[in-house]
């Protein structure tokens, strides 16, 4: 009986202690949590208010490109030679860029703080001699860099990785102020197939708090109203189906192009000071020579033209898209976001006549299923969709980007994707 009541006894107290290991555990990680949702306010409002510097001096630029074309592009080559010289003397391993940014995330690699000032003014040289690229990959970056600095300095497990994530969760919404996607961007740009949802709570936060930083600090926000009613049916779904192909296609085959360009030209001009000044010799010429300039810059003239029943012209996607990958093969700093708006959405104007279907209507699948593919992301387009030309639609986002997603061939703009299974 003695036996039997000690043996008894000694089982409570393990069983009670268990349960408040448990307790104390459970209430650990919440308090984890709502440290880092706290942190994420802290990482939304200094990315939302450096992407608004980012933001609106790239607009300033932009319009004295236009207004001075003749004048600024024959200088983009000495402007290349600048910027390979400043992150050859002071930029560390900074010039990798996006790469830098995946290293962080599957090697643990630290992102040297001065990739924030560097990237921001590269991108600005840029955009303001004439170069094709856009602006997301740097404030990406951006973010990416300041959460990844902030993360580790924490003793939270994994704090590190969620504050990367956040950090480029929140540098995408401030400036695109599209939260929700931005928010999925992060969680599943990483591993193709796979939603890092560890780090949810605090990218919403950092996210929404980035937009609404940004737009209360005078940045503009990207919203087009679609006005196209539709009844679904067997002929609309056939349509879709194709659209989504081609688009899944046409942004794949751009992500292939981008980076077998970038190791051609690395391998046959191993010299990148040489490499970007050749390139943006020949660019120069190309930009100028094709309509004076049309196709610089990130490609918001382009969306701007779709969107405003402006001219469009059947090749606009084709050059936009050359020039673009020149640009970012030679060296030049930016991102492929933007220019994949103008490309998928030009591209929409052309197919919708053939359909018959709205421009509009057309042009805003291609804008946002053409991203998708390029980067190998499926929720992200689908909000990007929703959050600029308004939730009506989404179940017509929801069929395009997911048939993109299938036929882009595994194929990204980011070389350091890994993809689920592979």
């Amino acid at each position: 009986m003695f036996n039997y009541r000690v043996i008894s006894f000694f089982y409570y107290v393990i069983e009670r202690s268990d349960k408040v290991l448990t307790t104390k555990k459970t209430l650990n990680n919440y308090k984890d949590i709502f440290l880092l949702g706290f942190i994420s306010i802290v990482i939304g409002i200094i990315i939302g208010t450096i992407d608004t510097l980012f933001g609106k001096v790239l607009l300033e630029i932009t319009n004295i490109r236009n207004n001075h074309a003749f004048q600024l592009i024959p200088f983009l080559p000495l402007a290349g030679i600048l910027i390979i010289f400043a992150y050859s003397k002071i930029g560390k391993n900074s010039i990798k860029g996006m790469s830098l940014i995946f290293s962080a995330r599957f090697e643990g690699d630290t992102i040297p703080k001065r990739l924030i000032p560097l990237a921001m003014v590269s991108t600005w040289l840029t955009h303001l001699f004439g170069g094709s690229a856009g602006r997301e990959g740097v404030a990406v970056q951006i973010g990416g860099t300041v959460g990844h600095s902030i993360g580790r300095r924490l003793s939270i497990k994994n704090s590190s990785k969620i504050l990367l994530i956040t950090g480029m969760s929140a540098g995408f919404a401030g400036l695109f102020q599209t939260p929700i996607a931005a928010t999925f961007f992060a969680m599943e740009v990483f591993i193709a197939g796979s939603v890092e949802y560890c780090a949810l709570f605090p990218c919403i936060i950092a996210s929404f708090v980035a937009s609404y930083t940004s737009h209360a600090l005078g940045l503009e926000e990207a919203g087009v109203k679609l006005n196209c009613s539709f009844e679904l049916n067997v002929y609309l779904i056939l349509k879709l189906a194709l659209l989504g192909s081609l688009f899944g296609i046409i942004g794949g085959l751009f992500a292939y192009l981008l980076n077998s360009s970038k190791n051609f030209f690395s391998k046959r001009i191993s010299n990148p000071i040489l490499r970007i000044f050749i390139i943006g010799c020949i660019l120069s010429v190309l930009i100028l020579l094709l309509h004076k300039g049309r196709y610089a810059g990130s490609g918001t003239n382009l969306i701007g033209a779709v969107f405003s029943n402006e001219k469009i012209y059947s090749y606009d996607w084709l050059l936009k898209s050359i020039l673009t990958i020149l640009t970012l093969s030679a060296g030049f700093q930016g991102g492929e976001v933007t220019p994949l708006f103008s490309i998928g959405a030009s591209l929409g104007a052309m197919i919708a006549p053939i359909l018959g279907l709205p421009n509009e209507f057309v042009s805003a699948l291609g804008y946002i299923a053409v991203f998708g593919s390029a980067t190998n992301t499926i929720l992200a387009p689908i909000f990007i969709g929703g959050e600029v030309f308004g939730y009506n639609y989404l179940p017509y986002f929801f069929m395009v980007s997911a048939i993109a997603y299938v036929f882009n061939g595994n194929k990204s703009i980011y070389s350091a994707q890994k993809v689920l299974g592979v």
